[in-house]
C-alpha cells in the first residue's frame, strides 16, 4: 500500500516537473522575444550577486535564470526519487538521462551568455529544452498508475501502423520547432519552416483521422488525438499572426509587446505540440502493439521495450 502510494506521489512530482518545464520554455521565448538574452553580461551570477534589481531586460533574462534553477532543483529531486524507489530499471536509466540533460542545457545558457549568443548554441540550446520537455514528460507517463496497471492491447495490423503515424507526427513537429528556433536567430529564412509547417499539418491531420476512424473505442486515444488537431489550428494560427505582425513591426526600434507575446503563444503551443504528440505516441506504443510482438513496459518479470 505504502509503494502504491509513494508511485502516485511520484507521479504527481513527475507532472510538476512537467509543468514548471513548459513555463521554462515560455520564459526562453520571452527573452529572445524582447531581445534580452545579454541584458545580464555573466554567468552563473547575475552582475555578480544572485538577485540583481529586475529592470528592464533583466527581468527577462534572470527570470528565465530563475526558472531554470527551479526546473533543475525538481528534476534532481525527481530523479533520486526514482532511483531510490523504482524497481525498473529502465526508468531510473531515463532519470538519469533527464539529470544529464538539464545540467548540459544549464551549460549551454551559461556559453550563450558568456559567448554572446553564438546562434548554433542558442539554436542546440533551444532544441535541447523540447528534448528534454519529452524526457520529463515520459517519466510522468511511466510512472502513472494506468501505465503500471495491467493493460488490455490492441492489435495494429495497419499499414503504416498507428503508433509509427504518431511517432513521425512527434519527429516532424520536433523539426519544426528546430526550424523555428533557427529563424527566431536569424540563421535561416521563413520559407523552409512554413513549407514544413504543411508537412507536419499533413501528417497530424492523417493521425487524427486514423486515432478518430479506427481506435475511437480507446478514448484516451481518441481525446488526445483531438486535443492535437485544436493545438494544430491554434498554431497555424499564431504562425500566420507572427509572420504578419513581425513584418507589420521589422523596422521598429525595439520589440513591440504584440509581436513578443504572439511569438512567444507560438512557440508554447509548439512545445504543448509536441508534447501531446510524444505522449500519444508512447500510449500507442503501449496500447497498439504490433501483431508479431506484445511489449510489456508495466512489470519487472516482463521484457521491456526499453
Amino acid at each position: 500500500m505504502g509503494e502504491k502510494r509513494d508511485s502516485v506521489y511520484m507521479h504527481r512530482f513527475a507532472i510538476l516537473t512537467a509543468i514548471a518545464t513548459f513555463f521554462l520554455i515560455m520564459a526562453g521565448a520571452l527573452v529572445v522575444g524582447n531581445e534580452a538574452g545579454l541584458a545580464v553580461p555573466d554567468w552563473p551570477l547575475s552582475y555578480g550577486t544572485w538577485m540583481p534589481p529586475m529592470e528592464g531586460g533583466v527581468f527577462y533574462e534572470h527570470g528565465h535564470r530563475m526558472v531554470a534553477t527551479t526546473v533543475g532543483f525538481l528534476t534532481t529531486v525527481l530523479v533520486l526519487w526514482i532511483w531510490r524507489k523504482e524497481p525498473r530499471s529502465w526508468v531510473k536509466r531515463l532519470g538519469w538521462t533527464a539529470l544529464a540533460a538539464v545540467i548540459v542545457q544549464g551549460v549551454l545558457g551559461g556559453i550563450t551568455v558568456l559567448y554572446f549568443l553564438p546562434a548554433p548554441v542558442s539554436i542546440t540550446h533551444a532544441c535541447l529544452a523540447q528534448a528534454f520537455f519529452c524526457i520529463v514528460l515520459s517519466l510522468a507517463v511511466f510512472t502513472s498508475p494506468a501505465w503500471q496497471s495491467v493493460q488490455e492491447s490492441h492489435e495494429d495490423s495497419d499499414s503504416p501502423a498507428f503508433r509509427h503515424l504518431c511517432l513521425a507526427a512527434s519527429a516532424a513537429v520536433y523539426i519544426q520547432l528546430a526550424l523555428g528556433a533557427a529563424v527566431r536567430h536569424r540563421v535561416l529564412g521563413v520559407l523552409a519552416h512554413l513549407l514544413w509547417a504543411g508537412m507536419v499539418t499533413v501528417i497530424m491531420l492523417w493521425m487524427a483521422r486514423r486515432a478518430s476512424v479506427r481506435w475511437h473505442q480507446l478514448t484516451s486515444v481518441h481525446r488526445l488525438s483531438g486535443a492535437i488537431v485544436i493545438l494544430l489550428i491554434l498554431q497555424l494560427i499564431l504562425g500566420a499572426g507572427s509572420y504578419f505582425i513581425r513584418e507589420a513591426t521589422k523596422n521598429a526600434v525595439q520589440p513591440q509587446f504584440s509581436t513578443v507575446w504572439i511569438t512567444t503563444a507560438h512557440v508554447a503551443i509548439g512545445a504543448l505540440l509536441l508534447g501531446f504528440s510524444w505522449v500519444l505516441t508512447l500510449m500507442a506504443y503501449r496500447k497498439l502493439p504490433c501483431s508479431s510482438k506484445i511489449y510489456s513496459m508495466a512489470g519487472t518479470p516482463e521484457k521491456s521495450l526499453v
